[in-house]
């Protein structure tokens, strides 16, 4: 499984606690009378992965802000700090394990972007909430996923997403699948600072949609960072990331493969696979783009726009 190089240092900067008491995984709160599954199906069909184009974010948002209203909460990082301290915290810790990944996406980012596209990246935090919170984009729940607001360039997650995604969605699970997602959101921030947001219409649903090609680019950029997290490094000694094996890898694709547009469908709605509304893309597309990132190393390789082979 992953492991963090031992001595490392975590940085905790990058993280906004609005958990309260400091966190853990605790039960999700549901909203209504839809329950948290109920939500979960409706909101991964919509805007996993951060409704990058801005606008159906915000739709939804607003629906579950009326399902549940939302809080913005006080970030406090004094806990997150004092348990999260080294490579070894986070090969011990769920939490200190999210925050080394986080850690090592954006270190990774912020040498390759201006490298590959000429664009300075801008770090950006992640903020960990508890139950419902509130951003630029509305009121959310944790039933909503993990997200990317673009309207206050943050990401959040409630990490009991993580449990639900193996209770609910029946993902093996694991740290690397963590990883995988916090990846793909922090593609949403690439993809904000290079405009690419500005290619898609908001709202667009379908198979050959702009969104979907946004969701899968997001997944493809996931893929490309994992390439590389065993090599990245932020102070020009060792990679805070020492090892990655295949059951991994294989941990993180059953995981795409269980948030694909037609597995949400048909699992956990009617059943039936209505292609017009996709809005991330199949099962089969998100496996493989994430493996195209994987395979290549190369942000290049990840033109969800500019092939008809999705």
């Amino acid at each position: 499984m992953v492991r963090f190089r031992e001595g490392a240092r975590l940085d905790t900067s990058g993280v906004q606690d609005r958990r309260g008491g400091g966190g853990g995984r605790g039960l999700a709160v549901g909203g209504g009378g839809i329950g948290v599954l109920g939500i979960i199906a409706f909101v991964l069909v919509q805007v996993l992965g951060g409704g990058g184009s801005g606008g159906s974010g915000s739709d939804v948002a607003s629906i579950l802000s009326q399902l549940q209203g939302g809080s913005s909460g006080t970030a406090d990082n004094t806990e997150l700090e004092q348990q999260c301290r080294t490579g070894a915290d986070a090969n011990d810790s769920a939490d200190c394990a999210a925050v080394a990944i986080i850690d090592s996406i954006q270190d990774y980012w912020t040498a390759a972007l201006p490298q590959t596209s000429g664009t300075a990246y801008a770090e950006t935090d992640t903020v960990f909430f508890s139950g419902q919170v509130q951003t630029a984009c509305g009121g959310a729940t944790s039933g909503s996923g993990p997200f990317y607001c673009p309207g206050d360039q943050l990401v959040y997650v409630d990490l009991t997403f993580f449990d639900q995604l193996q209770s609910q969605f029946g993902a093996r699970g694991g740290t690397f699948v963590d990883a995988y997602v916090l990846a793909h959101e922090y593609g949403h921030h690439v993809q904000n600072l290079l405009g690419t947001n500005a290619q898609v219409t908001p709202g667009e649903t379908g198979p050959t949609s702009g969104t979907v090609r946004l969701e899968l680019q997001a997944d493809c950029y996931a893929g490309v960072w994992a390439n590389h997290a065993t090599t990245t490094s932020d102070d020009g000694q060792e990679p805070l990331i020492t090892e990655i094996t295949q059951d991994d890898v294989d941990r993180a694709l059953d995981a795409a493969s269980r948030i694909g547009d037609d597995f949400i469908q048909t699992n956990l709605g009617n059943g039936t696979v209505d292609q017009d509304a996709f809005t991330h893309g199949s099962s089969e597309q998100r496996e493989r783009w994430f493996s195209t990132g994987y395979s290549s190393g190369d942000p290049g390789a990840c033109d969800t726009f500019g092939t008809d082979d999705l």
